[in-house]
């Protein structure tokens, strides 16, 4: 008889403390950051298209242009880009709206940058690549 009301008390303990416990925790959650946002008129029909992209340290491309816009984002390194008249350094962990015009990019670091290319493409362009 002893036993069994010794038991019992410390069951009920254990039963209530840890639901307890449990519910004090924090619980973790996301954490959602816009980092560019641009409103884009498109084509009735287009594709999309993620490229990543690995510059040599100290690489600079020829002057080119991309078939349609988007945002690009440094993943690692440091990139000036030059589009139009307009000279941008971006870093890693940094986004930026390229709009297809005439434009080159240069890796400022001396290890490889890398970008990641969202491009929205017209139907027909994505054939040409």
């Amino acid at each position: 008889m002893l036993k069994r009301l010794f038991v019992l008390p410390l069951s009920l303990l254990f039963s209530v403390s840890l639901p307890t416990l449990a519910e004090n925790q924090a619980q973790p959650s996301i954490n959602r950051t816009v980092l560019l946002e641009n409103s884009v008129t498109m084509p009735e029909y287009f594709n999309s298209k993620v490229t990543r992209v690995v510059f040599p340290p100290a690489f600079t491309t020829p002057e080119h242009t991309h078939d349609g816009p988007g945002p690009r984002y440094v993943v690692k390194g440091e990139l000036k880009v030059i589009e139009g008249n307009k000279s941008t350094i971006y870093k890693a962990g940094e986004v930026f709206w390229e709009t297809g015009a005439l434009m080159s990019v240069e890796n400022l670091s001396n290890t490889p940058a890398e970008l990641i290319l969202f491009e929205m493409l017209p139907v027909k362009s994505v054939n040409s690549h």
